[in-house]
């Protein structure tokens, strides 16, 4: 059941994350879904992976660097879901930033 609860307030992220940048576009609530489930699985099996290979470019950024990789794999996310897009790096990096955001404040309303 938590699993559930944790995707669908991914997904209500997603969404309302979309409706806040304008240079991002989410065709439904069930493609926030497919999205929240897709950087799920990216978050969980490249992220770390991909940190450990930019550790030192990071620590030079002073962890900086950190919100390209996650603006990176937001946009492999939009070239694997259909009817999500996201416009450029820049973007990336601002839905990244308030998805984050968003998320957190949706993970402390769902008890």
């Amino acid at each position: 059941m938590g699993i559930v609860i944790s995707l669908l307030v991914n997904g209500i992220a997603v969404f309302v994350t979309a409706a806040l940048l304008p240079g991002v576009t989410v065709d439904s609530f069930f493609t926030s879904l497919v999205v929240a489930v897709f950087l799920g699985i990216v978050n969980t099996f490249l992220r770390p992976i991909l940190h450990i290979i930019a550790l030192p470019i990071t620590i030079l950024t002073l962890g900086l660097f950190a919100l390209v990789i996650n603006a990176l794999l937001v946009l492999l996310v939009s070239k694997i879901v259909p009817g999500f897009q996201v416009d450029g790096l820049l973007t990336a990096i601002l839905f990244s930033v308030v998805l984050s955001v968003v998320g957190f404040f949706l993970g402390v309303l769902k008890f």
